[in-house]
């Protein structure tokens, strides 16, 4: 039968008692430590992550208003383009128009100022035309049928010169 040795148990007891408290002291401790320094280091890389990707989201976000506020601005920018753009076709047509009218102005004055030296040329005429016809009707006496004749010719040589 096996006997047991209670020398060498005890022996056992303590040797592995002492080589647990070894291990515990310069094994397992500082294993301890590396890991939880490990896990500490780890999340402190996740928490790192995490404020890296909040941080990432905002910049984006800020860079999104950014973008939609360029657009906003751009479009701004065309609408004053295009209102500016009509504003100065509206004053062309406005400056070409007041020239036209001007121009026809001009051109109907000196219309009227041509129409009145036709009219005073031609009361010149007219008028000497009527020395002449009053010359000839005292030079003569006429009868009734020779002065409807001369006024005839009269009215027909008025009638030439206009």
């Amino acid at each position: 039968m096996l006997s047991i040795e209670w020398g060498t148990m005890v022996f056992q007891l303590i040797a592995f008692i002492i080589l647990m408290l070894l291990v515990s002291k310069y094994a397992l401790r500082p294993m301890l430590n590396t890991m939880r320094q490990r896990q500490e280091h780890i999340d402190g890389q996740i928490k790192a992550a995490e404020k890296s990707r909040k941080e990432a989201e905002d910049l984006i976000k800020e860079q999104r208003e950014a973008l939609e506020k360029a657009r906003l601005e751009a479009k701004e920018i065309i609408e004053r383009a295009k209102a500016q753009k009509e504003r100065e076709a509206e004053e062309i047509i406005a400056k070409a128009q007041e020239r036209a009218e001007s121009m026809i102005k001009e051109a109907t004055n000196e219309i009227q100022r041509e129409k009145e030296k036709a009219l005073a040329s031609l009361r010149d005429e007219v008028g000497a035309l009527s020395v002449q016809l009053a010359s000839k009707l005292i030079e003569k006496e006429l009868d009734g049928k020779a002065q409807a004749e001369l006024v005839g010719r009269y009215l027909e040589q008025v009638g030439r010169v206009q």
